[in-house]
């Protein structure tokens, strides 16, 4: 590290000139060749993939994304009044003309009665466009959009709205909106803990190159992998904070360099040799965590994994290389005026100046009080964790848009006129290769109507070749209720088994509703598989790394508890709907599927980032000095602030997120800051040093025979201990009169 560190310190213009280069090339590159996202939630084998594969070979006509533009008329009026016909036929016909709008069919045919609701005030059309709504053109998207809200004119009380994936892409939050709120956040942060413009530049600089350099390159690679438009969000999510936290941590160890006295080049070399080491291991560890995703073996997850993982690592690589180029162009001028005034009259700071107050008076009462503040701190990770025995994983829907979104409008319309089931409608998916399956479907679709919890069923639609029909099943309750879960597993043991018992028919459950909650059984099933992964391979890293079995293991549990809190508080938000009105939701939502994996492998990441950062202090003190206490007392009152001011960064940027305009964003916004808030404030700061306290000596225990076999991974550089006294007093680390920047 130091031999890189020196270098891109002396030729910083050429280090800076490549990442420039880097920057502006991908970002020319990726608008060049745009993106090809690949939305695919299907998992194969499961009930609702197979029904997906069978309709996309019988009704390939059917294949582009499916919208809906709805229509309300005033109390006394109805959708079929001469003037409201007159109008939104024009608006449909004027829909079809549009590119890549490939059939609309309305409610005005002799066959659209059904497209009407039963009080005549409530229509729909449905608009199919020719490709899936990723690969559709913005502007032909918006054309349809504008053409159908034109419809209401200046006819009194008339509402239209539009619903749908296509619409949902072109009628989202403004992009970059979170992340630059984020960055915003941050800079106020940086600015306050160092007092100084350029000290506050330096980690937004390096996020910027490093998360851009990586979205531009996922953005790229999603022509050759199948990665989910959701990769972006997320990949920025989780390097966004880090990247920042990561440049601060060598910052602050930099000035402090500097205010010792130390040359810029070799207190530059000194950070990146110290704090460089513990980034590297740390971003080694989210990297470890994130692509533990792939072993789950689900497509979707793999994209997230790499794509996030990119990000993470070149924000690693930005903090290694770019940084000290930076630093090397600034020089002093990282460190106030004030505090290069101080410099040039007082002369260097103490090379082992006491620790600032308040850090030094909390260390001081962890280490007399470590049974009192384990129990507050256990405590209070109960009480939050509670709500997790009631996690129930599904799906969000645009039933959870803000209500200011046409597509919520238009989900709430479609919900009132035909019932809660009707945005997420089952589809039976029947081989029929034998005549008389004909009147069997028939028997069944009548057994499957009088089925509990079944609102309506449609007449059998055959494929041209006759062997595959599809019938629509519309539940009596909204997609996310349980009582749809129910139902599908229902028809799936019961219901379609017995009715098929002795005929050749072969129906299967499927549809938007169905292939979400093959996701999430999926999902769950396979949870404690990634759990085990990610914990095996954060206790066997902290293990080379700190040669001790105590503190990997603690990590891991402490990494539990954070996730257990995490997850409690999601589902307090907006599974029992505590913050429901507050974001606009309007109903209670289960947890999305897939969040808790991506989630949990960012928790890991992200706390064993905390635990790096807080336990190499700690034991570059214990192998200078082999004293429990002093270690721990010392480590903690020399990296809680850095570790709380990084933290209080992640909570801003990750809470930013709420502003992204997607809710899989924003519950994992609200989550990652909940976590972090909960891991630094409490669990690393309170609980970890207190628990290490009561364990004592035994932290640094490894069995001889253990020692010898595990590679030798330094965090910490090999340097002779300093000369200190053997067992200084605790009021060592006593508070002092003077200031000071954060060390």
């Amino acid at each position: 590290m130091a031999a890189l560190a020196r270098f891109c310190f002396r030729h910083r213009f050429a280090v800076l000139l490549l990442w420039v280069c880097a920057l502006v090339g991908t970002t020319v590159a990726a608008q060049a060749a745009g993106s090809r996202w690949a939305n695919d939630f299907e998992l194969p084998g499961t009930e609702s993939a197979e029904a997906v594969d069978l309709l996309r070979e019988s009704f390939p006509q059917t294949s582009g994304d499916t919208d809906s533009v709805v229509w309300r008329v005033p109390e006394g009026a109805s959708v079929r009044d001469p003037l409201i016909r007159e109008r939104m036929t024009e608006a449909l016909a004027g829909i079809a003309d549009v590119p890549q709008v490939g059939r609309v069919t309305g409610p005005y045919a002799p066959e659209g009665d059904a497209q009407i609701s039963g009080d005549g005030r409530i229509a729909y059309a449905q608009v199919t466009f020719t490709e899936q709504a990723m690969n559709l053109e913005k502007e032909n998207v918006e054309e349809v959009v504008d053409t159908a809200r034109a419809a209401a004119g200046d006819v009194d009380g008339l509402q239209v709205e539009l619903g749908g994936e296509a619409i949902q892409a072109v009628q989202g939050a403004p992009g970059g909106l979170a992340e630059v709120t984020g960055i915003v956040a941050a800079a106020v942060i940086l600015s306050i803990a160092f007092g100084s413009l350029f000290a506050m530049l330096l980690p937004i600089v390096c996020a910027v190159f490093g998360i851009g350099t990586g979205l531009m390159t996922v953005t790229l690679l999603s022509h050759t992998t199948d990665f989910a438009e959701a990769t972006t969000l997320l990949g920025s999510l989780i390097g966004l904070g880090v990247s920042i936290d990561y440049a601060l941590f060598i910052v602050t160890r930099h000035r402090t360099g500097l205010r010792r006295g130390m040359a810029a080049e070799d207190s530059a070399v000194r950070a990146l040799d110290t704090a460089g080491r513990a980034v590297l291991f740390a971003g080694g560890t989210v990297c470890v965590a994130l692509l533990g995703m792939i072993a789950l073996g689900i497509g979707f997850l793999n994209g997230v994994a790499i794509a996030a993982s990119l990000t993470v690592l070149l924000g690693v690589a930005a903090a290694v290389t770019l940084l000290p180029a930076l630093l090397g162009i600034l020089q002093t001028r990282v460190l106030s005026r004030r505090q290069r005034r101080r410099l040039a009259e007082d002369g260097p700071e103490p090379e082992h100046e006491r620790t600032p107050g308040r850090a030094a008076r909390w260390s001081l009462l962890v280490q007399r009080r470590p049974r009192l503040l384990a129990g507050i701190a256990v405590a209070l990770i109960a009480i939050v964790s509670l709500p997790l025995l009631s996690l129930r994983l599904g799906t969000t829907d645009q039933g959870n848009h803000q209500e200011s979104r046409t597509t919520r409008k238009a989900y709430d319309l479609l919900a009132e006129g035909f019932g809660p089931g009707f945005n997420g409608p089952l589809q039976l998916v029947a081989e029929t290769p034998a005549q008389s399956d004909t009147g069997d479907l028939t028997r069944l679709v009548g057994e499957v109507a009088r089925t509990e919890g079944v609102a309506e069923v449609g007449t059998p639609a055959p494929a041209p070749d006759g062997r595959v029909a599809v019938v629509q099943v519309v539940p009596d309750s909204a997609p996310q209720d349980e009582a749809t879960d129910r139902l599908i597993d229902r028809l799936r043991d019961d219901v379609i088994p017995a009715a098929q018992e002795g005929t050749s028919l072969d129906v299967r459950v499927g549809g938007v509703t169905a292939i979400n909650k093959d996701f999430a059984s999926v999902i769950t099933g396979k949870l404690p598989l990634f759990v085990g992964i990610i914990v095996a391979l954060g206790f066997v890293l902290l293990l080379v790394a700190f040669r001790s079995v105590v503190v990997p293991l603690t990590a891991a549990v402490m990494n539990l508890l954070a996730a257990a809190a995490a997850f409690g508080a999601l589902v307090a938000i907006f599974q029992w709907g505590w913050g429901s009105d507050l974001l606009g939701l309007g109903r209670e939502v289960p947890i999305t599927a897939f969040l808790p994996v991506i989630m949990l492998a960012m928790l890991f990441g992200l706390s064993m980032d905390y635990q790096v950062f807080l336990v190499s202090r700690m034991h570059e003190e214990w192998v200078h000095h082999r004293d429990n206490a002093r270690a721990i007392r010392v480590g903690l009152a020399e990296s809680s602030r850095v570790i709380n001011a990084a933290a209080l960064i992640m909570i801003c940027v990750f809470s930013a997120f709420v502003l992204s305009g997607d809710l899989e964003g924003v519950m994992a916004g609200i989550g990652l800051a909940g976590a972090v808030a909960l891991d630094a404030f409490v669990i690393r700061t309170m609980l970890v040093p207190a628990l290490m306290h009561l364990i004592g000596p035994a932290n640094w225990w490894l069995p001889t025979w253990l020692d010898r076999r595990l590679p030798h991974l330094a965090v910490e550089p090999h340097d002779p201990p300093p000369t200190r006294k053997a067992t200084p007093n605790p009021e060592e680390l006593a508070p002092t009169s003077t200031g000071g920047g954060p060390t």
